[in-house]
């Protein structure tokens, strides 16, 4: 039975990107970038205003100085002719700058009237100017592989022209829950039934990680009824099973796992809850199998699930941010395994603070409810008072609480 640091390590050294695709720029968003993006043309391309104001050759410039319009150029335009000396052309922002002009003067400095442009203020050269190249040049990689699509990043893509982009494929999920105990939402909960939460929960864990599930429903505590499901589930690229992994009398996935040619890798990990976790490989194929607890169920998938399916989808960052905060109150802990203990977690001037936001028991679906975070306790350690030191996962990347 591995320990929580080398199970993680083998489902990582056990999972690999998938392939390549080509998708419409839009739908690269929160992808990420497969191979390097390189500036096919200069940014700038040209030299233009950085404001709306007059075009001028800064030499004719005192202060005040009166100079001729020449003539108006608006964004879009372009003009061929050299500014002639004592004359300046009308810009707006974004054109290109004239010929013969060195600098420009923004609208607000000066005062037009009859053919006239007064300028108030002295004009230095390359004043209001942005040079060709100078954000970006030829053959510079703008976005290297592994960059996650922002919208700056589509920006910057839209920018150069960019129609298709090459991406790393979302992850295709299969989800199965197992127990003849069960019902889906909205049918009649007879006396010793539960509903199905799990393959809602675990689905709705896949689309947060940017993966698309493919729900199977439930598959009832019998060889034929799992086997039918968990032959359906290894088309995906991943399968993931809730519950029947223990050593009850009906606990049958394994079993039917290996029948179906799972090459089992663990199948209990040395933490608390999520005991009862599974990995394993189908051909390259990941297979987990979690706890049936809800609350054990998504802890595990947070901690194992998540990370590879990140690694599957290119991600280089594939861990959530980790944070040492102070204990604000005792925890209870006997020493011997790693406990994943759900705690509220307060930015305080930069010192974080944790505590428990409700009762640690796996029945307790509310505690998570009200969690920041998950500090992961070390298995030698045991009860730890408050003022203590732990490390903690925070939750769904809370940039506020970082910034707070």
């Amino acid at each position: 039975m591995p320990t929580f640091e080398e199970a993680r390590k083998i489902i990582l050294d056990n999972v690999k990107p998938l392939g390549t695709e080509r998708v419409e720029l839009l739908e690269a968003t929160g992808r990420v970038l497969a191979e390097d993006i390189t500036a096919p043309w200069d940014m700038p391309l040209w030299d233009n205003t950085a404001m709306d104001g007059y075009a001028v050759r800064s030499e004719d410039c005192g202060s005040p100085t009166v100079l001729k319009l020449a003539g108006f150029l608006p964004a879009g335009g372009s003009m061929t002719e050299a500014l002639q000396p004592g004359t300046v052309v009308k810009i707006l922002t974004g054109a290109p700058i004239p010929p013969g002009a060195d600098a420009v003067v923004q609208v607000e400095e000066t005062e037009e009237s009859d053919g006239m442009v007064s300028i108030r203020i002295p004009v230095r050269k390359k004043d209001h100017i942005r040079f060709k190249g100078e954000d970006v040049k030829t053959g510079e990689i703008i976005l290297p592989a592994g960059t996650v699509i922002r919208p700056s990043e589509i920006s910057m893509m839209a920018s150069f022209g960019k129609v298709f982009v090459p991406v790393y494929p979302k992850v295709r999920v299969a989800v199965l829950s197992t127990g003849d105990e069960l019902v889906e939402p909205g049918e009649a909960l007879a006396p010793g039934k539960i509903i199905n939460s799990n393959s809602f929960a675990l689905a709705a864990s896949v689309r947060a990680a940017g993966g698309i599930p493919i729900m199977l429903g439930i598959a009832r505590d019998n060889p034929d009824s799992l086997r039918e499901k968990l032959t359906e589930g290894l088309k995906a690229d991943v399968l993931i099973t809730s519950a029947g992994v223990s050593a009850g009398d009906r606990d049958y996935v394994r079993d039917i796992l290996d029948e179906l040619g799972l090459q089992q890798l663990f199948w209990k990990v040395d933490i608390k809850p999520g005991r009862p976790t599974a990995f394993g490989l189908h051909g390259a194929m990941p297979v987990f199998s979690l706890p049936g607890n809800p609350v054990s169920s998504l802890l595990t998938f947070e901690e194992f699930v998540r990370p590879a399916l990140l690694k599957m989808m290119g991600h280089q960052r594939v861990l959530r941010p980790l944070v040492t905060a102070t204990l604000k109150e005792g925890i209870r802990k006997k020493p011997g395994r790693v406990n994943f203990l759900r705690v509220a977690v307060e930015n305080d001037n930069g010192r974080f603070l944790a505590w428990s936001p409700g009762k640690q028991d796996t029945g307790y679906l509310k505690t998570l409810l009200l969690a920041d975070g998950i500090a992961v306790i070390q298995a030698e350690r045991g009860d730890l008072a408050a003022g203590e030191q732990v490390e903690v996962h925070l939750l769904d990347d809370n940039t506020a609480l970082m910034e707070a």
